[in-house]
């Protein structure tokens, strides 16, 4: 009976009708797939014999009988003539808390050479919805992050969205990896999109070390990956972040970053014969971003919720750039890191002034919101007065508040240098501030 209800399962599971065509023309990494009307889908997936080997791909474009793809990985070797199988089923995503610990490809392969993953009884779709706005919770209330820049003057709450915008070298995948570690959830979901392969197990054992891994997923699609990787590897890491959430978890996802995100999605587009538009990118880019960012978040009645932190790499630090515009006015709040402050050796050289939480002012209480809008006001006349200060032009005397602001900035600064080891709550972090704050005799 047992080996009847086996071979039952095993028939369920065979695709009893098969789809497949043959490539046509291969043109750059563009793949056009013909004998496929009326069968393959925007999303579907093929299995492409590539000299015996075989090479999954995506229909990215329709062209009367014409399917585009695109390839998931090097599609050296394919020949026109070649056979193409139409994978009727969806592709799923079935994570497990087995996954805790290793490091997968941007398809949910493992790539640690730890063997195989155990996979978990339900499937979750790559491309998911978002929570229904009518449904989901609320934000959640302040977390504890250990980094007094953060804790104070920006503000990390559960289920928030934050953008963390900066150039390049200075210090942002150190900052995201103090948030793994440190941050109060139950997981964290890393997604590394079109990072140098070079840093890859740099991060993970330097930056994330046993502890930090012990409790994460990492998502890994390198810069040298097919740009159809790159950006299934985003979706990935906000699918596995959903099956923890929809289990009643609360995650922490960390994506490196949406630019390399919409790069990969603007070359698809113009692979597929989309118009460029703004700097080069095409539409679609700018209709994908909200469709990603919008899936973290809170989750709905009975489920957990996803704090994230997005990366945005700004190009020649143009805080104005399209997708650093456009992905400011999808998130909760921004958070901005000055190369100008990393040159003076304050890490993180994160830029107090340009920095915005939008769980402000409602996530501090009165006290605290006071002395964070004193501590700013201090910094902001500073600021303004620093070139004349060191120029000698300004007279010690001549304004009492520019005298107080000469007085404390050096030391706001000071309380905000912080290494990578360095973790402390926020109780104790604005009970250092209070002290260096309290008037003179």
């Amino acid at each position: 009976m047992q080996t009847l209800a086996s071979a039952t399962r095993a028939l369920r599971a065979q695709e009893l009708d098969r789809h497949f065509g043959k490539v046509a023309a291969v043109r750059g990494a563009l793949i056009e797939v013909e004998g496929l009307l009326g069968s393959a889908r925007i999303g579907s997936r093929l299995v492409i014999d590539c000299a015996g080997k075989p090479v999954d791909a995506e229909v990215t474009g329709l062209d009367r009988d014409i399917a585009h793809c695109l390839p998931f990985s090097e599609p050296q070797g394919i020949a026109t003539g070649a056979r193409a199988d139409l994978m009727t089923r969806e592709s799923m995503l079935r994570p497990s808390d087995a996954w805790l610990g290793r490091v997968v490809d941007g398809i949910g392969r493992p790539i640690d050479g730890r063997g195989p993953l155990l996979l978990g009884p339900a499937g979750h779709p790559f491309k998911a919805d978002p929570p229904s706005a009518a449904t989901r919770n609320r934000v959640g209330n302040k977390l504890e992050t250990g980094i007094r820049a953060l804790d104070i003057f920006a503000p990390l709450c559960q289920g928030q969205r934050l953008g963390l915008f900066a150039g390049s070298g200075v210090g942002k995948s150190t900052l995201m990896s103090m948030l793994a570690r440190w941050v109060e959830t139950d997981i964290a979901v890393i997604g590394l999109v079109g990072e140098r392969g070079r840093e890859v197990q740099e991060f993970i054992e330097d930056d994330l070390g046993p502890e930090g891994l012990a409790r994460s997923v990492v998502v890994v699609a390198t810069s040298d990956s097919p740009a159809l990787m790159r950006r299934q590897a985003a979706w990935t890491t906000l699918a596995i972040a959903e099956h923890f959430r929809d289990s009643g978890r609360h995650v922490m996802c960390l994506m490196d970053s949406v630019t390399r995100f919409a790069m990969a999605q603007r070359e698809i587009g113009l692979a597929n014969g989309e118009p460029p538009a703004t700097k080069g990118y095409t539409p679609t880019v700018f209709a994908e971003l909200p469709r990603l960012l919008e899936r973290a978040g809170p989750g709905g009645p009975g489920q957990g919720s996803i704090t994230a932190l997005f990366s945005v790499l700004v190009d020649g630090d143009d805080h104005d750039e399209p997708i650093a515009d456009a992905v400011r006015g999808i998130l909760d709040g921004h958070i901005v890191m000055s190369r100008k402050i990393a040159e003076r050796g304050r890490y993180p050289a994160i830029d107090i002034l340009k920095s915005v939480s939008r769980m402000l002012p409602r996530c501090h209480d009165e006290a605290e919101n006071d002395l964070r809008l004193a501590a700013i006001r201090h910094l902001a006349i500073y600021g303004d007065m620093e070139e004349l200060v060191r120029l000698g032009a300004y007279k010690p005397g001549a304004d009492a508040t520019v005298d107080e602001a000469i007085r404390l900035a050096p030391a706001i600064e000071y309380l905000l240098r912080q290494t990578k080891d360095d973790r402390e709550l926020a109780p104790q972090a604005f009970a250092r501030l209070a002290a260096l704050m309290e008037p003179k005799p």
